[in-house]
């Protein structure tokens, strides 16, 4: 496999870049492709389809390849890799279809290979303004496939408009479904984490009682007090200026469940009258959590010093690198989110590209795949047996 990332801001740009790196003979046959809805996308999947690539693609909040981070862009990872190897997906999906459209997929990969592995990205806010439910469609992959695939990927966004966020491929486009590289993981080596680096604060929470998506009760207290409590704020009466998501709650996210390596949930409503809130994606009642302490560069040390344990664990290489992360974690960390991609980016030593999104696929450290929320979740690809031919 060989792979080269570009970057434009506009169509021209990416015609130019492209006509430089496939100066040198370089033949890809699967471009990957994370977009600013503000750039022609048709435009640039036909500069795709004149030189016969496969095309997989989403909408994003923003990009990035090795050592650059763009906002309105269009990144490109281009992949010279045996089209035997791999096979593209792409499907509408609206909720309740997805435990279907999962069976669908799983059908394909395991038809194609006995192994398969998945990137994956799927649409995060319809043009009805409906969430993607992305816990589903891990759960219901994982389910048919086995607990030991390998599955990666990430929430399409829109540059946070929340109007509509797209997948695609160079045969479809669609607002409310799942696209996804399916891999023979026999063929080509994952390794890969998500992990958001967060760190619990104080004891174990339980979420006592829940309604219509909103969380009422916290420790049977209310949701909205205790919450508050904790980051030592209260609201005053007529404060209606206050913002939960961008003033606390992308800085103070939920550790759900798995304490060993929480999955987040973001704090991002408030309902006053009924002291409650509501997260970024819906919990049930009964779930255990712990509050989170607040961001700091121990956050880009923790994502750097696992993926350095992983890479020397396995004496792992990497001929291609992708990058999904939240859309929060560029609020939250501002200039270090940059450091912790261009630290995954220098650690691997491959061609990157990613982009910012509204939620996360990814195996966590425990093994387990996971739908996440203000997490990086990174693959490195690499070729086990080099071919003669990229089929």
């Amino acid at each position: 496999m060989k792979a080269k990332s570009i970057i434009g801001n506009s169509t021209a740009e990416i015609q130019s870049e492209m006509d430089k790196v496939l100066s040198d003979g370089f033949s890809p046959t699967l471009a990957i492709v994370f977009i600013s809805v503000k750039q022609d996308r048709k435009a640039i999947i036909d500069l795709l389809l004149q030189k016969d690539m496969n095309v997989f693609g989403a909408t994003s909040c923003g990009e990035f390849i090795n050592g650059r981070q763009e906002n309105g862009t269009a990144v490109i990872l281009l992949l010279d890799i045996n089209q035997d190897y791999y096979t593209v997906f792409i499907e509408d999906a609206t909720n309740d279809k997805i435990s279907q459209v999962a069976e669908h997929m799983a059908s394909v990969a395991l038809n194609k290979f006995s192994k398969p592995a998945f990137i994956i990205c799927s649409t995060g806010v319809t043009e009805n303004k409906e969430i993607f439910d992305g816990a589903s469609l891990i759960h219901h992959l994982e389910k048919i496939v086995g607990s030991d695939v390998s599955i990666y990927g990430g929430m399409a966004g829109d540059d946070a408009t929340f109007k509509g966020s797209y997948v695609f491929t160079n045969k479809h486009t669609t607002d409310s479904g799942v696209a996804a590289i399916v891999l023979d993981s026999e063929k080509i080596n994952l390794n890969g984490l998500a992990i958001s680096g967060w760190k619990p604060l104080g004891i174990t929470r339980t979420i006592t009682k829940c309604e219509d998506g909103w969380i009422l009760k916290i420790d049977d207290q209310p949701a909205l007090e205790m919450y508050l409590k904790y980051l030592g704020k209260k609201l005053l009466p007529g404060d209606d200026k206050f913002k939960l998501f961008e003033e606390v709650g992308i800085h103070h996210p939920f550790l759900m469940e798995d304490l060993n390596n929480p999955v987040i949930r973001t704090p991002f409503m408030i309902n006053r009258e009924k002291e409650a809130l509501r997260l970024d994606f819906d919990v049930p009642e009964g779930t255990r959590f712990r509050f989170s302490m607040p961001p700091d560069f121990d956050i880009v040390e923790t994502i750097l010093e696992s993926a350095t344990e992983i890479k020397n664990k396995g004496n792992a290489e990497a001929e291609a690198l992708l990058i999904f992360s939240c859309f929060g974690r560029l609020s939250a960390l501002g200039p270090l989110v940059k450091l912790e991609n261009d630290g995954l980016g220098e650690l691997w030593n491959a061609p990157m590209a990613g982009f910012f999104t509204y939620g996360e696929y990814g195996t966590s450290a425990s093994g387990k795949q996971e739908f996440h929320s203000t997490t990086c979740s990174w693959v490195a690809l690499k070729e086990k047996y080099p071919s003669t031919s990229s089929g």
